[in-house]
C-alpha cells in the first residue's frame, strides 16, 4: 500500500491551504523524522545552494539546521498552485548559539505525486539579522501557531 499524505493532488484554494499549513506546523516542531514523511522517499531538493535526494538526506539536512537555528518559528503562506504543484512564501525566525537573531525570508515551489507526498522541493531564501526586539512571532514552540496570530501579510512581511 503506498503512503498518503492527504490532502492530494488535484489541489483546489482550499486544500492548497491547507496543506501549507500542515507543512508549517510539521516544520516548527523541529522534527526531522516526522517533517520527512510528507515527502517521497526519493524526493529532491534544493535548499539555498545545497542539493538533497531522499529522506536519509532530508533528515540528515534537517537535524543540522534545527541543531544551530535555535527558537526556530516558522510562517508559510500560500503564493499560487495548479493541480500538483504549490507556490508559498515563507518567514521564519530563529537565534544562534551565540543570541544573535535572524528573520530569514523565502520561497518554495513544491510538487506532489498522487498520494499528497513532495517529490521536489526548491527553496531560495535570504537571511537578515534583527534584534531580539524586532522579533514578531512570540507563540508557545510547543504548539502550532495559533489561529488568531496573524500571517505574514497580517505582518507585512
Amino acid at each position: 500500500m503506498a503512503e498518503s499524505r492527504p490532502p492530494v493532488p488535484p489541489f483546489s484554494r482550499e486544500t492548497a491551504v491547507l496543506k501549507v499549513r500542515a507543512a508549517e506546523d510539521a516544520w516548527n516542531t523541529c522534527d526531522p523524522q516526522r517533517v520527512a514523511l510528507a515527502y517521497t522517499s526519493d524526493s529532491r531538493w534544493r535548499n539555498r545552494s545545497e542539493f538533497l535526494h531522499g529522506r536519509p538526506a532530508i533528515i540528515g539536512f534537517l537535524t543540522r539546521k534545527w541543531a544551530r537555528e535555535l527558537d526556530y518559528r516558522l510562517i508559510k503562506e500560500l503564493w499560487a498552485f495548479t493541480e500538483n504543484r504549490i507556490a508559498v512564501r515563507f518567514a521564519y525566525e530563529c537565534h544562534d548559539e551565540s543570541g544573535r537573531w535572524f528573520r530569514s525570508y523565502g520561497n518554495e515551489n513544491w510538487e506532489f505525486d498522487e498520494h499528497g507526498l513532495m517529490r521536489a522541493r526548491h527553496a531560495s531564501i535570504n537571511d537578515l539579522p534583527i534584534s531580539e526586539a524586532e522579533r514578531k512571532y512570540h507563540w508557545d514552540r510547543s504548539r502550532p501557531r495559533p489561529a488568531d496570530h496573524p500571517g505574514l501579510s497580517d505582518l507585512g512581511l
